[in-house]
């Protein structure tokens, strides 16, 4: 018997009268004037974490937690925001600004500073990107927003809740100022703010994923920049969860970014020995870097040119110092090399040309899924699930929980496990058959104990934001009127 202590995060998570309710709790917007309402799920990274940025494949499923924002427009020139679930974590709960203060990044960035006003980077950074890149840049006569934030989803656990927060905000703002704001145009604005504003390493793959994703399905995107294919049906003889491993994780964490500046030395110094000249690609929404023949990126060299011609060219581990000494430059606008820490160049090369590879061999295996081959098809997603796993580790992004956590699914009888996301930590993914729910729901059961405290345990699916749409918030559900 699984206990109920297990937050499969939660077994009913938050609809719209939820939100109704909340808001109707607090003397927050004004009536008489609409409220438009957007919701951006969290994501499950099934495959392709860390290739996004080097232009591989990537599988994204979304989670049923969500991010909820609510927007009205106002008459003056400020922006508040309300996010009451801030407080629970001991974040600021509340931002008053006016819009004239909003326009320059890095002042956006000193104003959240603190541990305690970090997420407002990702809020006011949205209003900052429709200030200066939206239909009404230059129109002083757009007057102000109200924003009312809600949320479910947890923060720091690799399930891409920093992506739900920008996105959720942009579009539900860029409604309420009569903005166009959708598809892959959003998922480029949401990865601005957090590239520009919030110093995020990221690339696009959270963003688009929440924002195209359909419930129950897969969303295949080539990240160069961002390619979707249509969503991928999950096959009914195909169950993922997701489980966190308790130790936290971030994209402004010093070993993502040091396997991501990895990469880009690895590239750079590939270029060089080919003698391909690397140069700022002219009109990209985001800054990048690009050649002639990989276009920029690394995923583009195929794993068997990697390991016939370039793996044992490239250094295993190089310094700092050593390669601004050699190389100068370096080609990655939003990580910087540190002159006395050690980077993974080799490892970091070979995961992103060989993730890939990876990544479409499991998309190659779910599309042509039989039942008559289900078996034999789990196996190879489990193996493939483990190897993109292991190679974490090489990249310096492995964790011991996220290791255990494997361990146990695969003595538990599940085809599969690995580590999601940017690695070092957060949550792991659990492959397995529908009647394996409760040996997944057991591991975690199990984990829980042995932390005291509750993992959080994600089962479940819903649509994106273009296919959630924009609302307007219907206050008659809570006896109010707005």
């Amino acid at each position: 018997m699984v206990s109920r202590a297990i937050r499969e995060q939660p077994s009913e998570p938050l609809d719209e009268e939820a939100v109704v309710a909340a808001v109707a709790g607090h003397d927050f917007f004004a009536p008489g004037v609409p409220v438009l309402l957007a919701r951006a799920p969290g994501r499950l990274d099934v495959m392709g974490g860390n290739v996004d940025y080097t232009g591989g494949m990537v599988l994204q499923g979304l989670l049923r937690e969500s991010v909820w924002a609510a927007c009205q427009r106002r008459g003056d020139g400020s922006v508040r925001l309300l996010n009451p679930g801030a407080a629970s974590f001991g974040w600021k709960r509340d931002f008053e600004l006016p819009l004239a203060s909003l326009e320059d990044p890095a002042a956006i960035a000193a104003l959240c500073s603190g541990a305690a006003a970090f997420w407002g980077r990702y809020v006011l950074g949205a209003v900052c990107f429709l200030l200066r890149h939206g239909s009404m840049a230059g129109n002083v006569q757009r007057g102000g927003l109200d924003l009312f934030l809600l949320s479910d989803l947890p923060p720091n656990k690799g399930v891409s809740s920093s992506a739900a927060l920008v996105v959720a905000s942009l579009r539900a703002m860029a409604a309420a100022w009569d903005i166009p704001l959708d598809g892959v145009a959003l998922a480029t604005a949401a990865q601005w703010v957090e590239n520009v504003v919030a110093g995020a390493a990221c690339g696009i793959m959270d963003q688009a994923a929440i924002v195209l994703g359909r419930e129950d399905h897969l969303l295949p995107i080539l990240c160069q920049p961002c390619l979707p294919s249509p969503p991928l049906k999950l096959p009914p003889g195909v169950c993922l969860w997701g489980l966190d491993s308790m130790t936290p994780r971030s994209t402004t964490g010093h070993a993502y970014e040091r396997a991501r500046a990895a990469a880009f030395m690895g590239y750079r110094i590939l270029c060089a020995n080919e003698g391909l000249d690397v140069v700022h690609e002219e009109g990209s929404a985001i800054p990048r870097w690009t050649d002639v023949r990989w276009n920029g990126y690394l995923s583009n060299l195929a794993v068997s040119e990697f390991r016939s011609r370039h793996e044992r060219t490239l250094p295993e581990s190089m310094r700092g110092s050593d390669f601004l000494a050699g190389y100068r430059e370096h080609v990655d606008p939003f990580t910087q090399i540190d002159p006395d820490a050690e980077y993974p160049v080799r490892a970091a090369v070979r995961y992103a040309v060989e993730e890939n590879l990876r990544v479409q061999r499991v998309h190659a295996l779910l599309g042509s899924y039989r039942e008559s081959d289900a078996e034999s098809t789990l196996r190879q997603l489990g193996e493939i699930f483990l190897q993109s796993h292991h190679a974490y580790a090489e990249c310096g992004l492995g964790a011991e929980a996220c290791d255990e956590l494997v361990r146990r699914a695969l003595q538990a009888g599940l085809p599969g496990a690995k580590m999601t996301g940017g690695g070092a930590g957060g949550v792991v993914v659990l492959l397995g058959r529908p009647e394996d729910r409760e040996k997944a729901l057991g591991i975690a059961e199990l984990w829980s104990r042995e932390h005291g405290a509750d993992a959080s345990f994600f089962r479940g699916s819903s649509d994106g934001v273009d296919a959630f749409g924009t609302r307007i918030l219907r206050m008659e559900l809570a006896g109010a009127a707005c």
